[in-house]
């Protein structure tokens, strides 16, 4: 379906009727005209907004794209399970052996369950964790979702923090204890004052940092151990893009628990929380109620299982890492020839702006100009080509001689 109009003026629009203009606050355009209103089509590496424009698209929704837009393989299964429905009043089989696969798939995951997004998903974590503790404090490193920046000074979207959170309770926000990557002061101190109270230390990668992750993971290892918290992983974008099995499988430190999405069922809404079967008991214990009626939705499972087969198979994050890093240093060459105070840093599968915040505006919307779409954080996806990364770069070093300028 098409939804082309290019004078109606989609953004005015949409903020008449929904508040920030979207559902999803990153995807709000902010760099009108250059930057697209709204996106009508997605095929391969490239999007098409409501003007006809066409861009190499480097967003990927945010992340989910992993394997490129209308994937014919992930398409079938949708199409093949839509002829026998969508949502039933018991388990469709797809929810057992979607599990299975994950499973065996992803290091440390003995057992599964679904929901849609990853807010809820780590919602879920956390009330496991305190559940099988018995203790109530949480540890926040990184962007963990909406739902959970609960702190004071935690993320409340991937760049900025806040000092104190509307609409959550004060109790509630002392409880949550937001921390930064590799400050391991802060978290000495915490520990040594709060250590028996802490349930779970919940962590997402600083995606600039991702390359030498390893020790600050082995340190949060051995720091849940030593006071007997769990320690939970937030994989909603290195999950199926960094590794299969995320952080986990990169740095080879095991969780107790851990949060995957995005990438997973290639833009269908699926979330997987999972773990230690022996933390996840709760859950068979009813000590805590999960619950959702679209968790077992049939189209998202059968796009996830036609995903994770493909991605097994044929080695999906290798080609993101080899893709990314084409794009990745071409980009980084081209910033310095420039005179750019920008760089792509962190793992080439998702790397992140850095920099001067302007001259990054500067060159992001120069981009859009020449029919690329980036966001902070730059994904590839496989069905890039290296003949689309060229061209990306041709068209990028002339978005650097605007944003120069």
């Amino acid at each position: 379906m098409q939804h082309t109009t290019g004078t109606d003026g989609w953004r005015s629009r949409a903020l008449a009727v929904m508040p920030v203009g979207s559902s999803t606050n990153s995807k709000a355009p902010t760099m009108l005209p250059d930057e697209p209103e709204v996106i009508v089509r997605g095929r391969g590496g490239r999007v098409w907004d409501d003007r006809g424009r066409e861009f190499i698209d480097f967003r990927c929704a945010l992340g989910p794209i992993t394997l490129g837009y209308a994937d014919p393989r992930v398409d079938a299964a949708i199409r093949a399970q839509l002829d026998d429905g969508i949502l039933f009043g018991h388990p469709h089989p797809l929810e057992t052996t979607t599990a299975e696969l994950f499973c065996s798939l992803v290091p440390g995951a003995e057992a599964a369950r679904f929901l849609k997004t990853g807010g809820e998903a780590l919602a879920a974590v956390i009330r496991i964790a305190r559940a099988h503790t018995g203790r109530e404090r949480v540890v926040q490193i990184g962007y963990n979702g909406w739902l959970n920046s609960l702190a004071a000074g935690a993320r409340v979207l991937p760049g900025s923090t806040t000092a104190f959170v509307p609409g959550v309770p004060e109790a509630l926000a002392r409880l949550h204890h937001a921390v930064d990557w590799e400050d391991r002061e802060t978290l000495d101190a915490l520990f040594a004052e709060h250590g028996s109270e802490v349930a779970v230390i919940l962590v997402a990668a600083d995606y600039p940092s991702i390359p030498e992750a390893e020790g600050f993971y082995r340190y949060l290892r051995e720091l849940a151990d030593r006071h007997g918290a769990l320690l939970a992983y937030d994989e909603m974008v290195t999950g199926f893009r960094v590794a299969v099995g995320g952080m986990a499988q990169a740095t080879g430190v095991l969780p107790d628990l851990a949060v995957y999405g995005k990438g997973i069922a290639n833009g269908m809404p699926l979330s997987v929380y999972c773990g230690r079967r022996e933390v996840l008991a709760v859950l068979d214990r009813g000590e805590v109620v999960v619950t959702s009626t679209y968790g077992g939705e049939a189209l998202s499972l059968a796009a996830a299982t036609a995903t994770m087969t493909i991605m097994r198979d044929e080695d999906v994050p290798g080609r993101l890492r080899e893709l990314g890093t084409r794009l990745q240093d071409g980009l980084n060459a081209l910033f310095v020839d420039a005179g750019l105070a920008i760089r792509l840093v962190g793992h080439p599968a998702c790397p992140q702006f850095v920099g001067e915040s302007a001259a990054v505006d500067r060159f992001v919307r120069a981009s859009f100009v020449q029919g690329l779409s980036f966001y902070r954080v730059v994904y590839v996806n496989a069905a890039h080509t290296g003949a689309d990364i060229a061209e990306a770069l041709d068209r990028a070093g002339r978005a650097c001689e605007a944003a120069r300028g």
